[in-house]
């Protein structure tokens, strides 16, 4: 016998006790279609539950895809400049967290048939096909002069400047999620409450890592 799923098997428990519950009144027992149609309805339920979103919810998801991909392009510089290792070890961190997060956030966009943005990177170009370019002016969000600052940097200076931006560039996506969780309707749904809860917490805990990371290379001898 196959063994059942997890939905299966808890609507069959849930059939068989209001069976049990019926036939102690002396009601008849139900139907034998009564599984199948109480696990169709399980299943309706949960895809209405799941298109219940706000536009809020749609721009933030779309707009943290940008904003993580920018990240990605940033920590992918520190090979080959000389960075240190905990600074290494920090953009390691930071490329798998948010290439996680991006696939997450694409999914979620899938499953509720919202404009999916692919995301192509070349080099410092950050190209997202499917939405418009707005991605740009999100709080954070480095231009591309200061981009090409970062890719020129070596050594100290890779690291001092790296931190630098990439602290502004969580600033920024921290001030997204208050933003979310500010306005109507924001972060109603789950799975966007739990990612924006989750981004805020660990972009706040890297903000002071890195700043102390930064505090103990010195003062800026550019400066």
């Amino acid at each position: 016998m196959k063994q059942l799923s997890r939905t299966t098997a808890a609507v069959a428990v849930a059939v068989a006790c209001a069976a049990g519950a019926l036939r102690a009144q002396g009601a008849p027992a139900p139907a034998r279609g009564t599984l199948a149609e109480l696990e169709a309805l399980y299943r309706a339920r949960a895809d209405s539950a799941r298109m219940r979103f706000s536009r809020a919810d749609v721009e933030f998801v779309t707009g943290m895809i940008a904003h993580h991909a920018q990240a990605l392009i940033m920590a992918a510089l520190a090979e080959g400049r000389g960075a240190s290792p905990a600074v290494r070890v920090l953009c390691g961190r930071i490329i798998n967290a948010q290439r996680d997060e991006i696939e997450t956030m694409q999914t979620w966009l899938r499953e509720r048939r919202q404009p999916l943005p692919e995301v192509h990177i070349e080099g410092l170009d950050l190209m997202l096909h499917g939405v418009d370019g707005s991605h740009a002016r999100m709080p954070g969000m480095l231009t591309r002069a200061e981009l090409e600052e970062l890719e020129r940097s070596y050594g100290r200076e890779f690291d001092r400047l790296f931190l630098t931006y990439m602290i502004r560039h969580h600033q920024g996506a921290v001030t997204m999620v208050l933003d979310l969780f500010a306005t109507d309707g924001g972060a109603q749904d789950e799975v966007v409450f739990k990612l924006a809860s989750d981004i805020q917490v660990d972009q706040l805990t890297e903000i002071e890592r890195m700043q102390l990371m930064l505090a103990s290379l010195g003062p800026n001898p550019q400066r």
